[in-house]
This record gives C-alpha cells, sequence and structure tokens, in this order.
C-alpha cells in the first residue's frame, strides 16, 4: 500500500486506519470552536487510545498557536505525523477536513438553487444574530486569554483603531506582530539572531500584490485557490478570524459575494461539522461552483500541511522560543481587534428588528450563563427557522 507515492512500513497501513476512522468521526461529530475539537481530540488520543501523553499533547496544541494555521487542523496534522509520518499527517488532515467539506458542499447547493425562496431565508433570519452571539462569546474568550498586560491592550486599540478606518487587515496583523516583538521581547533582551517567525510575515503581503496585479488570471477558481492560499498563509487560532481577512476582497474588492451571503458563509461553518474554517468551501462553491469549491478548501488548508510537514521536527524548539511567543501575543492581539469589527458589520446585517435582537440577547445568555456550546444555539436557531415558517 501506498499514499501519494510513498511506501508504507510495516504496521504502518493499520495505523493508519486507525487515524483515518478517529479523525473522521472527530471530524463528523464535533460542531462549535475549535475549543470544542481540540477537547474532543484529547478524549480520542490521549485518555482513550493513549497516543500521546497529556504534557505531549499540551505542547503541540502551544505549538499550534505559534505558527500560521486553524489550531484545530493543525494539531490533527501533528497527531497524525507522529503516529505514522507523513502518510498520517496527509490521512489524519483529509480525514479531518472532510466530513465538513462534504456537508458545507451540500448546504452551499442548497443555498445557490433554494437561496431566495423565503424558507431559507427563515432560517438564517433566526441563524444569523445567534451565531453573532458565538462570535461575541468568542471575542470575549480571546480577550481574556491574551489581553492580559498594558503592552497587548495597547496593540488592541492600535489594531481596533486602524481597522476601523480601513487599514487593510493583513498590515493589520503584520503591524501587531512587529509591535508584539518589539514591546514584549525587543525592549527586554536583546536579540541573539533574528525572530525567524518574522520572516514570514512579509510573505503573504507580497501573494496579495501578485494576486492584484495578475490581470491575466481570468480563471475564477484559478483566482480562489491563490487568494485562500494566501488568506490561509496568515490565519492564525480559530477559524472565524478567516473573516475580518477576507470581508474587504471578498464583498468589496472582488465583487463575489454580498456582504449578507458572507454572513451567511460564517453561519454555515458553524452549522456544518469540523473545523469552522471549512466556510471556505461554501464561499468556493458560491463564487466558482464545485472547481472553486475545491479550490477554495485546497488553498486554504494548504499552508497547514506544509507547515508542519516542515516544522514538525522544529515545534519543540519554536514553542520554547520567548522571541515566537512575544510574536503571537502580538497577533492575538491584533486578532481580537479585527474580529470586533467583523461582529460589528455582523450586528448591522443580523439584527434587523426587535425579535431578532431578542435572539441575540438568548443566545449570549445561553453561552455566558447557562454555558451552552455554539452547537445547541446553532441547532436553535435552524429549529426557530423551521417555526417561523411552518407558523407564519
Amino acid at each position: 500500500m501506498s499514499i501519494a507515492g510513498l511506501k508504507l512500513q510495516p504496521g504502518q497501513k493499520a495505523r493508519l486506519k486507525d487515524i483515518i476512522r478517529v479523525f473522521l468521526q472527530i471530524g463528523a461529530t464535533s460542531f462549535g470552536s475549535p475549543t470544542a475539537h481540540i477537547a474532543m481530540m484529547e478524549s480520542e488520543i490521549v485518555r482513550k487510545r493513549k497516543w500521546l501523553t497529556s504534557e505531549h499533547f499540551l505542547e503541540l496544541l502551544a505549538a499550534t498557536h505559534l505558527v500560521p494555521g486553524p489550531n484545530a487542523t493543525e494539531l490533527a496534522l501533528h497527531i497524525g505525523y507522529l503516529e505514522a509520518g507523513f502518510p498520517g499527517l496527509l490521512v489524519a488532515g483529509a480525514s479531518f477536513i472532510l466530513p465538513s467539506f462534504l456537508a458545507t458542499i451540500a448546504l452551499a447547493w442548497v443555498y445557490t438553487r433554494y437561496g431566495s425562496l423565503p424558507q431559507v431565508d427563515a432560517i438564517f433570519y433566526a441563524l444569523n444574530p445567534l451565531v453573532l452571539a458565538i462570535v461575541i462569546n468568542t471575542v470575549w474568550n480571546l480577550g481574556k486569554s491574551c489581553l492580559k498586560t498594558w503592552q497587548t491592550w495597547l496593540i488592541f486599540g492600535l489594531a481596533l483603531g486602524a481597522s476601523l478606518l480601513g487599514v487593510s487587515e493583513l498590515l493589520v496583523l503584520f503591524a501587531a506582530a512587529l509591535l508584539g516583538y518589539v514591546l514584549l521581547d525587543l525592549t527586554k533582551r536583546p536579540p541573539k539572531t533574528p525572530a525567524a517567525l518574522l520572516a514570514f510575515f512579509p510573505l503573504p503581503l507580497f501573494a496579495r500584490l501578485f494576486l492584484q496585479s495578475s490581470d491575466w488570471l481570468h480563471s475564477r477558481v484559478v483566482q480562489l485557490f491563490l487568494y485562500f492560499l494566501r488568506t490561509g498563509a496568515v490565519l492564525f487560532g480559530s477559524g472565524l478570524v478567516l473573516f475580518p481577512l477576507i470581508r474587504e476582497d471578498v464583498v468589496n474588492r472582488f465583487g463575489w459575494m454580498t456582504q449578507q451571503q458572507l454572513i451567511d458563509a460564517i453561519a454555515v461553518g458553524q452549522m456544518t461539522p469540523g473545523p469552522v474554517t471549512s466556510a471556505v468551501t461554501f464561499i468556493g462553491y458560491t463564487v466558482g461552483g464545485l472547481p472553486g469549491a475545491f479550490a477554495a478548501t485546497i488553498g486554504v488548508f494548504l499552508p497547514s500541511f506544509i507547515i508542519v510537514a516542515v516544522m514538525g521536527p522544529l515545534m519543540k524548539k519554536l514553542a520554547d522560543s520567548k522571541a515566537a511567543k512575544s510574536i503571537l501575543e502580538g497577533v492575538n492581539a491584533g486578532v481580537v481587534a479585527l474580529v470586533i469589527t467583523i461582529a460589528i458589520t455582523m450586528a448591522k446585517n443580523a439584527v434587523v428588528d426587535v425579535w431578532t435582537g431578542l435572539l441575540l440577547a438568548a443566545g449570549l445568555a445561553g453561552l455566558f450563563l447557562l454555558k451552552l456550546t455554539p452547537y445547541w444555539l446553532v441547532l436553535a436557531g435552524i429549529l426557530v427557522g423551521l417555526a417561523k415558517i411552518l407558523i407564519f
């Protein structure tokens, strides 16, 4: 047996089957934020199957925060790599992503075919304010975890002001990373060597300029792949960070979707199992059909596969790097600011009357007071939308 031309070692075939089974199960049954996905991985990998110790699992989780890419997806890739080498990395990632890809394709087909029907509109009418509640809860949790010093609050304030003034999201993140390095590391100790991670941040900016200037790229599928490849290279943390990064481009610069369609894409990302980042599949399908869905999905996840394959052996050193941690703290502060701007935009489109305002309040109460998981809010939104169809 071989995968992508790689010969498998004795015993590796059975281990790959185990990896496929575990990550298909997690990808098909984990809803909500990356925290939920990571919790399921910890339960299956550490407690149930004992593939990793708790300490090793936490080390991998910490390392995923230091490089671009969705945390839960990269954690799956790391586990696959440790268990079965490069073939394990491939099958773990593909198995985790596949259920959400298929579910999103199905929803995108229904949306593009029947999205203008009152029945579908009613579901998103109830779902969007509840998804907004999930985004607000995410902002709150992110803020509590990363805004702990005056330096991070300063970076957050500057990033929020720049974002509200319309500064490019990529520039905001790059500046936040640079400020994090300067304020949290460079001012405390003279650097012995340049911070290696800083070298990665300008690359997506060059990719953006390339995409802007390449008018000869008329193929929408190629455009989707290149655009989401660049986006995946600067995506840190939760998949919700994706939407502040792409909002201006997708809605205004390229005109691929309306603001409401992008908000619906966020809702679809919450409705489907697996990584929230799979919402790009919905965007790709809406813009370029099935080929566009494949192009967008491969583009946004490919940087994570490359990063884990290249840096897997170095992740322990990276996790111990003070410079890398300082850069990450700056990026996280900038991310909180960007997610706030997307929440403001969502609020303008999701809260349109008293009833949607009440749904938002109920969603916030469920998350903050009752400690509900996001999945229950998504399910409630769908049920309320269906009730609206049947009653009204």
